[in-house]
């Protein structure tokens, strides 16, 4: 019950007043973990990973990742991320300096990795904020998977 709260309020407090719906949007914990196991066929690719986005509003929208190994290291310049994690653990790496940035799209830069960043532990239950234009990168154990609930807000 908490789980579902926390997220509802983090993005009922993103939208301005004057944008917000007048629906309310409510996905279980269930429900997620769902939506990652129907993910499962495009993560057996070579990254290991998929998302997909479940909602869109004015200036955010919310997604649904799965991870079976770790990510690259990227940059968002206009979009900060909002984690959840749903289940699994991973070891998030900020800062630093992003090798071998490529720009995917406009306002989206990946790398191959991150060097010298902060190590955060992230756990079930866990949430964390990644502003706009902080590299990062997820790490995850070797053999595990990841499930993580992301809010996407245009911050720039």
């Amino acid at each position: 019950m908490q789980t579902k709260l926390v997220i509802l309020a983090i993005a009922a407090c993103a939208l301005p007043a004057a944008a917000q719906t007048l629906t309310v949007n409510h996905v279980t914990q269930s429900q997620i973990i769902q939506k990652a196991n129907d993910l499962e066929p495009k993560a057996q690719g070579p990254d290991r990973a998929a998302s997909t986005k479940l909602e869109e509003y004015p200036n955010h929208y919310t997604m649904v990742a799965l991870r079976h190994k770790d990510g690259g290291g990227e940059i968002h310049e206009n979009f900060a991320d909002f984690f959840f994690v749903v289940q699994g653990s991973a070891t998030l790496l900020t800062g630093g300096t992003l090798e071998n940035p490529k720009t995917e799209k406009p306002g989206e830069i990946r790398g191959s990795s991150l060097q010298n960043g902060t190590s955060t532990s992230l756990s079930q239950g866990d949430f964390v904020h990644i502003p706009a234009g902080l590299p990062h990168q997820l790490l995850i154990p070797q053999g595990s998977t990841f499930i993580y609930y992301v809010i996407k807000v245009k911050e720039k």
